[in-house]
């Protein structure tokens, strides 16, 4: 495993972006899980961990994370065709409305936190209006709040990951329900797959990123219609 090469400044930053607290309403979303509930799909810590460890290796890794690893590169480079159709694709792979309102949301309110975040810095502040004004998904935004945070590609997404990792076993904990014990150790088996999907998402060019997860996609669209919620997704 490569050791994080990173400033004091830059790890914490990091930590920052992956925080649940970050004010960018992760908390809010299931991922469908919510609906494997409803399904009975998940019922236990078991079925939980098994559900949130294969999303994270089939959907994250083959996908958002790709996306996030390439978008990385493009930022460093300042190639913003490039941020842009990586975009494009992240909004046109959204297989429900759910999804595609999830990454618009958190995207926007991650670009605007950035707005905030960077209101002395001209330089910086000139890519966070340039992005505002692309619609930008959450992946891309978190991609630019790594880069001007002085992260790396890899060291970028296994905070990513485990943000998302963080918000879905809180999303677990909540909707199976599940106690907090039974969340920390479903944490510590995704904290040990989360760098191998790191190093899977960096591998991967374009023409092997993949959207397809078509139970995942009906659950989300039967979410929209759940008679009893807790989550936007």
């Amino acid at each position: 495993m490569q050791p994080l090469s990173l400033s004091p400044a830059s790890f914490l930053q990091l930590m920052w972006l992956a925080s649940p607290a970050l004010p960018i309403g992760g908390f809010s979303y299931s991922e469908g899980l919510e609906a494997g509930v409803n399904a009975a799909l998940v019922g236990n810590e078991e079925q939980a961990a098994d559900w949130i460890d294969q999303q994270l290796q089939l959907s994250q890794a083959r996908g958002d994370m790709a996306v996030l690893a390439q978008a990385m590169q493009a930022w460093q480079r300042d190639e913003r065709v490039r941020i842009v159709a990586l975009n494009a694709w992240v909004l046109q792979t959204r297989e429900s409305s759910e999804l595609r309102l999830q990454t618009e949301q958190m995207g926007r309110s991650l670009v605007a936190w950035l707005q905030n975040r960077y209101t002395d810095d001209a330089q910086a502040l000139a890519l966070v209006h340039w992005l505002a004004a692309e619609d930008a998904s959450y992946p891309l935004a978190f991609a630019l709040a790594a880069h001007l945070a002085g992260a790396g590609a890899r060291d970028a997404l296994l905070a990513y990951a485990f943000g998302w990792a963080e918000n879905m076993v809180q999303a677990a904990i909540k909707s199976v329900p599940l106690g907090q014990s039974a969340g920390q150790r479903i944490l510590a088996r995704l904290a040990q797959a989360i760098p191998g999907a790191a190093d899977h998402a960096l591998a991967l060019g374009d023409d092997q990123r993949q959207a397809f997860s078509p139970m995942l996609a009906i659950l989300s669209a039967r979410h929209e219609h759940q008679y009893s919620r807790l989550f936007r997704s």
